[in-house]
């Protein structure tokens, strides 16, 4: 009795994770489009770039998307990047992407924003993120009510590739109040268990793909302080990988507060964006292990796309 009862769980288990894979297959956008179910679709653009073809990918919030642009980093060193940002990011999204991105691309640098490292994450959500992840059906299972019994048989074909690579540009303009943010103290802010947690998957994965994780605090008077710097500092260490804090870094970035911010200190705008990928460029070109692909016929798209965000630029300066 004992043995068929057994026999009955295992064949209940075995049926139910049969059913969640189908389900999921049903189920998961056939495109990254918004138009398909895809959600965060800036960021999943990533699925439709030519195979092995990105060198640099960034993670983390909004502070990540309006404060790298990739097609600087490639107007002036000809290295491609893509910012898998989201607004809110919490580290089990971060996960998520990293993971997403490595199906098609071998990045060589893995740049994480630091402020989704403090990011709070509930249990359940926790544990919801990482079924989803082996499970798709638990994130796109309202889908079946428009699903389309069409694009599932064409498969799934990721090819939508989004302009920017990822950044959000914005000429708006605020400035920023609260000038004396980062006052030192020895103080440091404390990271959760949980997202201390997930850090180390990010680390260790990358360091199984032989790609460099960096840590990157991007400026913000409204988001980070000198115990947050600490706390990433700590963390950088335990880690041993490079963290960079352009916060404490205003003098070579050369970040304006009265032309700089689009929302009063909180996020970056164009001109700050400008900034702070131009020290990107140069700092990664001093490590040396990136390649110039300017001039390669194979990465043609990429001089279209900078033409494009350069006539936007132009024409909202005007």
């Amino acid at each position: 009795m004992k043995i068929k009862r057994t026999l009955r769980g295992v064949a209940f288990i075995a049926g139910l994770m049969i059913l969640l894979a189908v389900s999921s297959y049903l189920l998961v956008p056939r495109n990254n489009t918004a138009a398909a179910g895809m959600e965060a679709t800036s960021a999943n653009g990533i699925l439709g770039e030519k195979e092995n073809s990105i060198d640099i990918l960034v993670l983390g919030d909004s502070e990540s998307y309006f404060s790298i642009s990739p097609l600087q980093l490639w107007k002036e060193k000809g290295y491609t990047a893509y910012v898998c940002g989201t607004a809110g990011q919490h580290l089990t999204y971060s996960n998520t992407m990293l993971h997403r991105a490595f199906q098609k691309q071998k990045p060589k640098i893995v740049i994480l924003e630091t402020l989704a490292i403090y990011r709070k994450m509930s249990l359940s959500n926790v544990g919801l993120a990482e079924i989803a992840r082996y499970f798709p059906v638990f994130q796109y299972h309202n889908r079946w009510k428009s699903y389309d019994l069409k694009g599932f048989k064409n498969g799934v074909k990721y090819n939508w590739a989004e302009d920017y690579k990822g950044y959000f540009y914005s000429d708006q303009v605020t400035p920023a109040q609260n000038l004396e943010y980062m006052t030192p103290t020895e103080e440091s802010a404390k990271i959760a268990k949980t997202n201390r947690y997930f850090i180390q998957k990010i680390k260790d994965f990358c360091d199984e793909n032989g790609a460099e994780l960096i840590l990157l605090s991007t400026p913000s008077t409204q988001n980070w302080n000198y115990k947050s710097h600490n706390g990433i500092a700590i963390l950088a260490s335990e880690l041993s990988c490079e963290y960079i804090d352009l916060n404490l870094m205003n003098d070579t970035v050369g970040i304006n507060w009265s032309l700089d911010t689009r929302d009063s200190g909180d996020h970056l705008n164009y001109s700050g964006a400008n900034k702070v990928t131009h020290y990107l460029a140069e700092y990664l070109s001093g490590r040396g292990i990136l390649s110039d692909h300017r001039g390669d016929k194979n990465y043609a798209h990429w001089d279209e796309c900078l033409e494009k965000l350069n006539a936007k630029a132009k024409g909202t300066s005007n």
